[in-house]
């Protein structure tokens, strides 16, 4: 019989932000899978929300500033959404947090306060709504 000399709370997988960067990595790999797989042409998927009310959503045309991206095509990429570079820099930023974690180079990651919480939520919507202002200036809605 063993003993667990750390208690199952102190044990955390990773923090918020590690666990965006590594969705982000995920969706990384996809857009270039994508693109490898489909040679640039997509299906086309419309965005929902613009689909049903006519009105873009704060995301719309990330996956194809994604595939620009991933393609190389940096102007195309910024024309369908600027904020993507910030998603990229973002993942970036996190894989290698992340692999400096996993190597024992960086101590795991902390709690953050209530506050650092708060400011990340604030940092999060203005990002949002700018994002979103953006879309509704591309679709002439402002």
């Amino acid at each position: 019989m063993t003993t667990r000399t750390t208690p199952v709370a102190a044990w955390r997988p990773g923090s918020v932000p590690e666990q965006l960067g590594l969705a982000g990595l995920v969706a990384a790999g996809t857009v270039v899978a994508y693109q490898a797989a489909m040679g640039g042409v997509g299906l086309r998927l419309p965005c929902p929300l613009r689909a049903l009310t006519g009105i873009p959503c704060p995301l719309c045309g990330m996956t194809t500033a994604a595939t620009g991206l991933a393609s190389g095509d940096l102007g195309a990429a910024l024309a369908a959404n600027p904020f993507v570079l910030l998603l990229a820099g973002f993942t970036l930023v996190m894989a290698v947090l992340m692999a400096a974690r996993a190597l024992g180079r960086l101590d795991p990651p902390a709690q953050w306060p209530a506050s650092r919480r708060r400011q990340g939520y604030w940092v999060a919507g203005v990002l949002a709504a700018a994002s979103w202002a953006f879309q509704l200036h591309r679709f002439g809605w402002v």
